[in-house]
């Protein structure tokens, strides 16, 4: 076996992989361009591609939404011509968007080219890529309008990134600069396994009749991010809880994330589908509204809350028939 001719400690077992196999895994981007395919876009043909593909999920200007931290916002044109974040020791900015932090423009065309977007990941081209990207980095003041990515001038980009002189190799994590200058690497700590903390103890809640002396939490989010509070309108519960079942409402909302369904969905508003409360408030009312709930989510559907598809759910028939009336019922949490 070639296996046993290599010399490997599992004799008899697998086999070599086949240059083609590699290839199909070999997909990243190096800092340096290594892997870069050939191609191109403009800013302009980004636009098209992120209105249709993107803005549903990371904002029409790449604000985001309650699921995703934010792409622009946060740099300067001082920021392009220093390659320093200067927001990022700035302690009064409310958050930190993917622009202030990124070090290299191959990292932000890599993980788009292989992970984006989030329902069709690896379906754009390398035009499209290169045109999202230069799309992004025109928002956020990097490039010109007029500019147009590709293999030849992401160089040129990359010269531009407000954070490019951001990333620090005084470490010794990987060979850099700084690695000699720690005889072990932070990694090698010793392992402890006693004197651990307890379980952590809420000393006090909100009582009900004052959840909502300074308005709803949850409708006070901060300029930028995924931060939110807790809805505190008003303490519906009690009465979910005496409608559908004592257990159903903590128990509902387990089950929702056991599924995946936090994944897309948000209590409060829109993430990548309409938020727990918005479906209820639309749905609710209806005679059958149990009935109806329970044949979408195991069905799925697409176009009555925008063009983002919801697939079949396959989760077990009572924990179907427990989220539908959950969501029928207020989805409280």
């Amino acid at each position: 076996m070639l296996a046993a001719a290599q010399g490997t400690p599992y004799a008899g077992i697998g086999r070599a992989a086949t240059p083609a196999e590699l290839a199909a895994w070999d997909t990243d981007v190096r800092a340096d361009f290594k892997g870069l395919p050939k191609g191109s876009g403009s800013v302009a043909q980004g636009q098209v591609v992120w209105e249709d593909k993107c803005a549903s999920c990371h904002g029409t200007f790449g604000e985001s939404n309650q699921m995703f931290q934010p792409i622009v916002g946060g740099t300067s044109e001082h920021d392009v011509k220093s390659g320093r974040s200067a927001r990022l020791t700035d302690p009064s900015f409310p958050g930190r968007t993917t622009l202030m932090k990124l070090p290299t423009v191959s990292t932000l065309w890599d993980y788009v080219n292989r992970a984006m977007p989030w329902n069709a990941p690896k379906s754009l081209s390398p035009d499209q890529v290169y045109a999202v990207v230069a799309y992004m980095l025109n928002l956020g003041g990097v490039l010109p309008d007029d500019f147009v990515l590709s293999d030849a001038t992401i160089a040129q980009a990359q010269a531009r990134l407000p954070n490019r002189n951001g990333m620090t190799t005084a470490h010794a994590l990987w060979p850099g600069a700084g690695s000699a200058t720690r005889a072990r690497a932070d990694v090698n700590a010793a392992r402890c396994m006693h004197d651990c903390a307890g379980v952590p103890r809420i000393a006090s809640t909100i009582p009900d009749h004052a959840r909502d002396a300074h308005g709803n939490l949850a409708e006070q989010n901060r300029m930028v991010g995924a931060q939110r509070g807790a809805d505190t309108s008003r303490n519906r519960a009690a009465t979910a809880a005496t409608a559908i079942g004592t257990n159903s409402v903590t128990e509902a909302w387990a089950l929702a994330g056991k599924h995946g369904c936090t994944a897309c969905h948000g209590i409060e508003g829109p993430l990548i589908g309409p938020g727990f409360r918005d479906v209820s408030r639309r749905h609710g009312a209806r005679g059958d509204a149990v009935a109806y709930l329970n044949d979408r989510i195991r069905s799925g559907g697409a176009g009555t809350w925008g063009s983002v598809p919801m697939p079949p759910q396959s989760l077990p028939e009572a924990d179907a028939l427990a989220l539908a009336r959950w969501i029928a019922h207020g989805a409280v949490q």
